[in-house]
């Protein structure tokens, strides 16, 4: 099965954060994690539609390693992996 995004929005691959502090603590399995920040970028949408009827292209494309708003995504699970689908508004950034 394939996520199709409609409109802004874009499907995100989370990405792990270390299990490993940089002093090199291990983090054990039970350790509160917070959500993902960045993620790769999976399924682009087409891009939103102004009042005009025009299509916006969209600033992200399928590969690139995006910076989000922590909260902004929505979780959704398929096939046993888990996405994040976010508007193109809660992207702040793409690392280079």
């Amino acid at each position: 099965m394939k996520i199709r995004p409609l409109s802004d929005h874009v499907v995100i691959e989370p990405l792990k954060r270390e299990e490993k502090t940089e002093s090199g603590i291990l983090l054990p399995e039970t350790a509160e994690k917070e959500r993902p920040e960045q993620g790769r970028v999976v399924a682009v949408g087409p891009g939103k539609t102004t009042d005009e009827g025009k299509i916006m292209p969209m600033q992200v494309k399928e590969g690139d390693i995006v910076l989000f708003t922590k909260y902004g995504p929505n979780e959704v699970k398929v096939k046993e992996k888990e996405y994040l689908i976010a508007k193109a508004d809660d992207i702040l950034a793409v690392l280079e």
